[in-house]
């Protein structure tokens, strides 16, 4: 499964007229009809004299949610391209590994021990307390499954899967249980949150969203010729003067704190992490001085269009954005398991 690869100097600029475009698009869509025309008027800055029903629909729902996928379509890309970076294999992915759930199971704990606060505080849910277990939830499941795949020898990318996996089905089982003994309204929190969605978009989370972005693409970028040489082995890596146990945890922390906001945020939605980074790699090749920041380009793009496609496929109605990346990503898992077959270790 190959793509013709493109010249950095080509992917980028593409990348960013596509997003731009996707960006206009969603502003339009949804299910009030509102034309370009108006849509363009009321992003504008001036005073436009428009119908005080459209210049809310744009600015306080539309907008904020356009603005919140680009941020969690890229952290969530980001998160999965370092990771795949650091196992040195592409079927590695912030939910494959167990962090997804593991923050999932945090911000359930805390939607449903602080739901009878929600109506009271509704800023301790979506900023307080859900983000705080989130990063904890998903630091805690990434620790795990990194002692368990690691011992004096190095780290073994396949126990690490493996471990994943089975962190993942406990996990999973955790928020049954939770569903469980939730009472309705958390429960109904519980049943959307799990599902992911963009719906909830507010300023504030936006804000928190893009300065988490901001700060891993800095730390990231950072670290990008140390992942260049991970690609060789870590006993390769070693010789290059790398601190490999340092920069393990280094990287997998930031991590667990991308997903945990983005969980906390939006949900948990899958397949952004695994896929896109792949398709960065397709395109423009391994180096991560230019995968990284392209993953981030990409994982915003496509988790917008899979969000368009929320919004307009049983309209009025909308699906969850999870239920749209599971369509779309897990035929693309199957085909690259096919082409992974063998190259595991």
């Amino acid at each position: 499964m190959q793509l013709k690869r493109m010249p950095v100097s080509t992917a980028f600029p593409l990348g960013f007229f596509l997003l731009a475009l996707a960006v206009i698009t969603s502003v339009i869509v949804g299910p009030m009809t509102i034309s370009f025309s108006e849509s363009i008027k009321a992003l504008s800055p001036w005073n436009v004299d428009l119908p005080l029903h459209i210049k809310l629909v744009i600015h306080q729902v539309r907008l904020p949610r356009t603005l919140l996928c680009i941020a969690i379509g890229a952290i969530l890309a980001l998160c999965g391209a370092v990771m795949q970076g650091l196992f040195r294999n592409p079927l590695a992915d912030p939910g494959i590994i167990g962090v997804s759930g593991g923050a999932g199971l945090g911000a359930a704990l805390a939607i449903v021990i602080f739901a009878p606060l929600a109506n009271s505080f509704p800023q301790l849910l979506t900023l307080g307390t859900v983000p705080a277990c989130a990063f904890l939830g998903g630091a805690a499941t990434t620790y795990l499954v990194y002692r368990l795949g690691t011992d004096k020898t190095g780290t073994s990318v396949t126990v690490m899967l493996l471990a994943g996996v089975a962190i993942g089905a406990l996990s999973g089982a955790g928020l049954g249980l939770l569903n469980y003994f939730a009472d309705d309204q958390a429960l109904r929190d519980l049943s959307l949150w799990s599902m992911g969605s963009l719906a909830g978009a507010t300023w504030q989370s936006i804000t928190l969203a893009f300065t988490t972005l901001a700060i891993l693409l800095i730390w990231f970028d950072r670290h990008a010729n140390a992942l260049n040489a991970f690609l060789l082995g870590e006993a390769e890596a070693k010789h290059m003067g790398i601190n490999v146990q340092c920069l393990k945890r280094t990287l997998i922390l930031l991590c667990a704190a991308g997903v945990g906001v983005a969980v906390s945020l939006t949900g948990i939605i899958g397949f952004v992490g695994l896929i896109i980074p792949h398709l960065g790699r397709m395109l423009t090749g391994p180096n991560h001085k230019t995968l990284l920041p392209l993953s981030a380009l990409l994982g915003a793009l496509i988790l917008l269009v899979a969000d368009m496609m929320a919004r307009v496929i049983a309209a009025p109605a909308e699906l969850p954005v999870g239920i749209v990346t599971a369509i779309l990503g897990a035929p693309f898992f199957i085909i690259l398991l096919v082409t992974q077959k063998g190259k595991m270790s």
